[in-house]
């Protein structure tokens, strides 16, 4: 407890000063809040002033935020965004993006650490990402659907492949457990077309201001269930969290715009008021900033890692930017792409712990998914300018996007 207590009481202080230190700089450019949760985390961290101690505890914490990160990210999905060009395009990059990762992967380690870095290096932060498009005013405008999309394969595939072939078991079995899941969250989402709408909203109405709070709680049953269920079957949690995400979104899609903006705003408090900047904070406090410093080599192979990041997942996205789209948004698109994180720390954290990737090697890879969060977005948004938004009063239409 003598490490966990000051860890659990500077972790909140850094939470309410990263906004803080975000609107302070935002005069001069615009730098999203995980920028400064991840560098406050840093900086507190044993690497540095020693302040914040890894702990059981927080871990928990962070791995619920994390968790929650991905359930928002499900939960923000444009079905519409995955329509005609745009859809095809993202999948065609992702699928283009994981065979460069594990060819460049292979040629540095072959074996199963090619496999970690293809699935790090494709990956794309869209639970990061969504949070800086809606500041930004893009989640509407044909840019953002198609980031959108980019992102949710840029999550989605990789988590797929995480499942398949690096769950400890055979691929045959792995797909067959995978289709499995596939199933039981596909009844979910049955459900959620079938549950009786009316009722259920008539209900999440009338505890939205008094202490049922009833959409919070089935929301957490809803992620709850998929996650536990994601673990028994021995797929990656976050597998689940995305998919309550999904089923959660489909459930409230009829509920009355003023309902469901109110949930929302609940939602967000909790994930991004709380949990997330756990994540984040605590991934600072837990990088293995000492293991890059002893090495120079390794802390010189972080911006060749970032350079990796952007050749294997920035071009290839970068073939989803909306049609006629000027060579600035092109480029704005492939950074918002190559831009990775919460996958990359799941993924190497797997590879340590089954002894396949050293923890100086998944330092270097998370040094640059924390390199891409902290420096793509901000040249991609100063890249765009004013978003072009859709008109007001008129949802995105697939012309938006073709």
């Amino acid at each position: 407890m003598d490490d966990l207590e000051p860890t659990l009481l500077i972790i909140p202080i850094l939470a309410v000063l990263a906004p803080l230190l975000a609107r302070a700089i935002g005069r001069v450019a615009r730098v999203p809040i995980v920028v400064f949760e991840l560098i406050l985390g840093i900086i507190v961290g044993p690497s540095l002033l020693g302040w914040a101690q890894p702990s059981d505890f927080v871990d928990t914490l962070s791995n619920f935020g994390l968790a929650m990160l991905f359930f928002v990210a499900g939960s923000e999905i444009e079905f519409i965004a995955f329509r005609g060009r745009t859809g095809r395009r993202a999948a065609l990059g992702w699928l283009l993006s994981i065979a460069g990762g594990i060819a460049l992967g292979w040629i540095i380690a072959p074996g199963e650490p090619a496999v970690i870095i293809g699935i790090a290096l494709a990956s794309t932060a869209l639970g990061t990402l969504l949070p800086i498009l809606r500041d930004a005013g893009e989640l509407r405008t044909p840019f953002g659907m198609a980031i959108g999309a980019i992102g949710a394969v840029g999550e989605f595939g990789p988590l797929i492949a995480i499942s398949i072939f690096l769950g400890g078991r055979e691929p045959g079995i792995s797909t067959i457990v995978l289709a499995a899941f596939g199933v039981i969250a596909g009844l979910a989402i049955w459900f959620a077309f079938r549950v009786p709408q009316g009722a259920m909203h008539r209900f999440v109405n009338a505890t939205l201001h008094t202490s049922g709070q009833f959409a919070i709680r089935l929301l957490f049953l809803i992620l709850g269930v998929l996650v536990a269920i994601s673990i028994f079957f021995d797929l990656d949690m976050l597998l689940g969290a995305f998919a309550a995400g999904v089923v959660w979104k489909l459930m409230m899609r009829d509920a009355a715009p003023a309902d469901r903006a109110a949930v929302e705003s609940k939602v967000e408090a909790v994930a991004f008021g709380f949990l997330v900047p756990v994540f984040f904070i605590y991934t600072g406090v837990t990088f293995d900033l000492a293991s890059l410093l002893a090495q120079p080599v390794l802390f010189l192979l972080v911006p060749v890692a970032l350079l990796a990041l952007l050749i294997v997942r920035g071009l290839p996205a970068m073939l989803a930017a909306p049609q006629g789209s000027s060579r600035r948004d092109r480029i704005a698109v492939g950074l918002m792409g190559a831009t990775g994180l919460p996958i990359i720390v799941a993924v190497t954290a797997i590879g340590v712990d089954e002894d396949v990737l050293t923890s100086a090697s998944a330092s270097v890879l998370v040094g640059a998914g924390m390199l891409s969060v902290l420096i793509l977005p901000l040249v991609a948004t100063a890249l765009r300018g004013e978003p072009t938004t859709v008109p007001p009063g008129r949802p995105a239409r697939e012309d938006d996007l073709a």
